[in-house]
This record gives structure tokens, sequence and C-alpha cells, in this order.
């Protein structure tokens, strides 16, 4: 089986054929990660309910958590209006970032100098 067509129409891909995908705790609304997904990696997401993602780096497929336990059970996925990202909504278990971090976004905020 493959991704929905009506689905795969609205995507709007990169020159290599991904979509970046936004990652949030459903519950919470905390942004975890950015990923990237093909039809593929986004059918498997939606058929299973485990997030899968395309890694660019290894150029392979990878569900998240299958060797962290980091595992991340999708609760709702939706296109942006211009189809171009994917927003997952998940119930995160453990870290979110490669690098044991809950989230990838804690490295330290950026100043912000507006009036």
């Amino acid at each position: 089986m493959s991704l929905d067509p009506a689905v795969a129409a609205r995507l709007k891909r990169t020159g290599d054929g991904l979509v970046p995908a936004i990652v949030q705790q459903y519950d919470t609304g905390e942004v975890l990660m950015l990923a990237w997904m093909d039809d593929e990696a986004l059918h498997r997401t939606l058929t299973t309910g485990r997030a899968t993602y395309w890694s660019r780096s290894r150029g392979a497929y990878w569900v998240k958590g299958d060797t962290s336990g980091h595992v991340q059970h999708v609760k709702s996925a939706a296109l942006d209006c211009d189809g171009d990202t994917i927003l997952l909504k998940v119930d995160q278990v453990g870290a979110a970032c490669h690098t044991g971090d809950r989230t990838c976004f804690d490295a330290g905020e950026l100043a912000v100098e507006a009036e």
C-alpha cells in the first residue's frame, strides 16, 4: 500500500522529495524536533501510529524510538495551508533529541532585539 493519492497530491516536496515535519507534544504544545518525511515515511506514520522519518544522513527510514526507546506515539497529523510542512502531534516517551535532551530546541535562545 502507499500514501493516499489525495494526500500525496497536496504535498509540496523539496527537490529531493522530502517534506519537513514539525513534531509537537500533543498535550502541552511543546515543540520537540524537526525531521524529514517522504511519501513512504508519512504513509508508515499514518498507518502505524509510530513516527517514521527519512534520515538524510543515513539514507534510510527510521522509526523514532526503535533503537533509543524514546518512542513517539502519533496522536494527530496535519498539513499546513501550502502543503509544504507536516505537523505531528505526538506523545513523546523520553527524549526527542538525538543529544538525549527532551527537545531539540533547548540549546539556547537567541537574542531578539525588538522595539
